[in-house]
């Protein structure tokens, strides 16, 4: 094991990739600048023609993913922000997500977007969604959400060797942050949660960047005699609903924390899943921890407020265990 920021670790694993299929191509915006730091270095290593800079058009850059990979080539597109998904959507909803159904399985599409989500970081509301339950609807995508550095590698490293198309979203602000990462080849697989804390009252599913406040939540719990399950979905697209059916069986309580807007979120379907599979489990009724069905606004305040914070979450899980500890 060696501590690795999250922001090294992707970029760790795109330079594995890019040594190993010379069929990888890496495109986007500003991928030789490297502002996010996830392709810092690449250019130099690997050239102009594997690495390169392209116009701020994502309608354009969808549709140039879609096009390489039926051509024969591996591709990342890099988008930056989640919200630049909603500009390039005509060829992720239509293409991305359809055209291997459309051709019968004949065409597949190795394609992982990379895009920051999230709000905290004062980027207003036109760099700050969470847009993942949009691509969750798609059907044909694969969503992870990765929150620390081993994750964060072995997760990019399985989306690249995929034939699905596959969105990889970095949560915004958290790229310095340290965590260990297993040594030689690491993979981590889709559709397979991890526990990360666990406890017999109450299970919470922290989605991607939520997981860090939860966790901070569930400590404050626990001076209280709650003892708070915290699940890591780490993706969302497939989605592991075994464990955390399995985990809702045990404690009979559900709370989901996401950092998308309530509606249609996906806190709402996790919560949808465990009502319809894992009714007979619950002692009280589901909670999702959400933002308010408003865009993320500039100033830091105004954000603070709207994002889910440890104390919005402690006090979600007292409320479905007040009864028991009360």
């Amino acid at each position: 094991m060696a501590r690795k920021r999250l922001i090294t670790a992707i970029n760790e694993a795109l330079v594995e990739e890019l040594e190993r299929d010379p069929k990888l191509i890496v495109f986007g915006e500003d991928v030789e600048l490297a502002i996010m730091g996830d392709t810092r270095g690449l250019v130099e290593r690997f050239g102009r023609d594997r690495i390169r800079n392209s116009p701020i058009c994502e309608q354009t850059l969808t549709g140039m993913a879609v096009g390489l990979a039926s051509a024969g080539y591996r591709v990342v597109l890099h988008l930056m922000f989640n919200n630049f998904i909603y500009t390039g959507m005509d060829a992720i909803g239509n293409q991305m997500a359809k055209l291997r159904l459309m051709t019968g399985g004949q065409m597949e599409l190795p394609i992982t977007v990379v895009a920051g989500y999230g709000g905290g970081n004062s980027n207003a509301a036109q760099h700050s969604d969470t847009a993942y339950s949009v691509l969750m609807n798609l059907g044909g995508i694969q969503v992870a959400v990765p929150t620390n550095s081993a994750d964060a590698k072995g997760l990019f490293k399985t989306a690249v060797r995929g034939a699905t198309p596959t969105f990889f979203l970095e949560a915004a602000g958290r790229g310095g942050e340290m965590g260990e990462v297993p040594d030689g080849e690491h993979l981590v697989p889709f559709g397979r949660a991890t526990v990360a804390r666990e406890g017999t009252d109450v299970t919470v599913v922290a989605i991607g960047r939520m997981l860090k406040p939860t966790l901070r939540a569930a400590k404050a719990l626990a001076g209280d005699g709650i003892s708070a399950e915290v699940i890591d979905p780490r993706t969302l697209v497939p989605f592991d609903e075994e464990t955390v059916l399995a985990s809702v069986a045990r404690t009979g309580r559900l709370v989901v924390v996401d950092e998308a807007r309530d509606r249609c979120s996906a806190a709402s379907q996790i919560a949808a899943v465990v009502a319809d599979r894992g009714f007979d489990s619950l002692r009280a009724r589901v909670r999702r921890v959400t933002v308010p069905d408003v865009a993320l606004p500039y100033a830091s305040n105004a954000e603070a407020a709207l994002i889910p914070g440890p104390e919005r979450i402690a006090e979600a899980v007292r409320s479905v265990t007040e009864k028991q500890f009360a």
